[in-house]
C-alpha cells in the first residue's frame, strides 16, 4: 500500500513524512528543486494486535504498514509537465497536504492562506494532467480501430470517453460510478483523479484544539462528503513535540489539547481504511501479525496473502473473532465456548478475525 504525498511548496509534506514514518529527512532538501522523491514506511497502529501480543508473548509482532512517497512541491500550472508527478501514477492513493498554518517567514506559493482554494486548485491540476492522458489514449484507440477491429479496444474506448467527458466537466474520475470491469480497463493508465484522496490540513500549534472539528470550522464539509475522499487535520509542530516526549508526558500533552491520540495514528488508520482495507490476525508463540486485505475478500484469497500454498491447498479456516478470543483468554477456551468455528471457501473474512488456515499441497 503506497500513498503519494502531494502539495504546493512549503506546506509541510516532508515534515509530515518524518512524523508518520520516523524518518529524519531534511525539510529543505527540495530547496534546489532537483531532489529525488523520498519514501518512508509507517506502521499501522492497532491496539488489538498489541493485546494479542500481550496474550501470546510471541517472539515477533508484525504490524501492517503503509508506504509514503514524498515528491517535490508542485507549482500551479506545471502538473502536465511534472516529471515528479508521474511518480504519483504508481501509488494506490494520494494524500494532499494543505497549508493551514501561518508563518510570515514562509511565503505561500499561491498567496494568502486558503485551504479551500488550495484543495480546488490542486484538483484542477490533477484533472488537467488526466485530461492529457485520456485524450492521447482515445486518439490511439481510434487509430487502432481504424486499422482493424479489436474487442479489447472496442470495450475500452467508451470507458475512456466517459472518463474524458467527466474530466472536461472538471469532475474527478473517482466520482464516476464505474463497475469493477470498467475500473480494470482503465487501471493501466493510472489516472490521478481516479485514486482515493486523503486531504491533510496542516494547522498551527495554537489551532491544535480545532483538529477534531476542523472540517466543519473551515467550511470543508462538501469536500469531505465526496466519493473516496477523506479530510483530516494535523498540526505538524504539535506532532514533532509529542514525538520528543516520554509516553506519559505525551499523553498529558494530548489530554491538555483535548485529543485522544497522536494525530499521526489517526492519519495512518484513515489512509488504511480509505483504500477499503481491513485486517485479520494470526497469533501464536512464534508471531502475532496483522494481515491487510481488501474488504470482501474470501478465505482462500486471504490465506494467499500469507503464502500462495495456503491459497492453492486451502482446506478450511479456523476462525474466532478478536473480541471472543480475548474474552475467552485463548484458542482452547474459545473452542470450548463454541466460538472457534470452521469456515470454508465462501467465507468472507471480517475485520478483526483471528485465523488459523488448514491447507494441503
Amino acid at each position: 500500500m503506497k500513498f503519494g504525498l502531494l502539495g504546493f511548496p512549503k506546506v509541510g509534506k516532508t515534515t509530515l513524512l518524518n512524523i508518520l514514518t520516523g524518518a529524519h529527512i531534511a525539510v529543505d532538501k527540495y530547496a534546489s528543486g532537483k531532489a529525488q522523491p523520498n519514501v518512508g514506511v509507517a506502521r499501522v497502529p492497532d491496539p488489538r494486535l498489541d493485546r494479542l501480543a500481550q496474550m501470546f508473548h510471541p517472539k515477533k509482532t508484525t504490524y501492517a504498514h503503509v508506504d509514503f512517497l514524498d515528491i517535490q512541491g508542485l507549482q500551479k500550472g506545471e502538473a502536465k509537465e511534472s516529471v515528479n508527478l508521474k511518480e504519483m501514477r504508481n501509488v494506490d492513493a494520494i494524500a494532499h497536504v494543505v497549508r493551514a498554518f501561518r508563518d510570515p517567514e514562509i511565503v505561500h506559493s499561491e498567496g494568502p492562506i486558503d485551504p479551500k482554494r488550495d484543495i480546488a486548485t490542486m484538483e484542477t491540476e490533477l484533472i488537467l494532467a488526466d485530461l492529457d492522458v485520456a485524450q492521447r489514449r482515445i486518439e490511439r484507440l481510434e487509430l487502432n480501430l481504424r486499422k482493424g477491429k479489436s474487442k479489447e479496444d472496442e470495450a475500452e474506448l467508451p470507458v475512456v470517453r466517459r472518463c474524458l467527458e467527466a474530466l472536461e466537466r472538471e469532475t474527478p474520475i473517482r466520482e464516476l460510478d464505474l463497475s469493477e470491469e470498467d475500473v480494470r480497463k482503465i487501471r493501466g493508465f493510472a489516472f490521478l483523479t481516479a485514486k482515493p484522496l486523503l486531504i491533510i490540513a496542516n494547522l498551527d500549534e495554537e489551532d491544535a484544539a480545532l483538529i477534531p472539528r476542523y472540517v466543519e470550522s473551515a467550511g470543508l464539509g462538501n469536500a469531505s462528503g465526496r466519493r473516496q475522499t477523506v479530510i483530516a487535520a494535523i498540526s505538524a509542530k504539535v506532532e514533532e513535540e509529542i514525538a520528543a516526549l516520554e509516553p506519559a508526558d505525551a499523553a498529558a500533552f494530548l489530554a491538555d489539547l483535548g485529543l485522544a491520540e497522536p494525530a499521526k495514528d489517526r492519519l495512518i488508520r484513515a489512509a488504511f481504511s480509505l483504500l477499503g482495507l481491513v485486517q485479520f490476525f494470526t497469533a501464536g508463540e512464534d508471531e502475532c501479525r496483522a494481515w491487510p486485505i481488501r474488504r470482501g475478500t474470501k478465505a482462500p484469497r486471504a490465506a494467499g496473502t500469507i503464502h500462495s500454498d495456503f491459497e492453492r491447498g486451502f482446506i478450511r479456516a479456523e476462525v474466532v473473532s478478536y473480541e471472543h478470543l480475548v474474552a475467552a483468554g485463548g484458542f482452547s477456551a474459545a473452542r470450548e465456548r463454541a466460538q472457534l468455528r470452521s469456515e470454508g471457501k465462501e467465507y468472507v473474512v471480517q475485520d478483526g478475525d483471528v485465523i488459523n488456515f488448514r491447507f494441503n499441497v
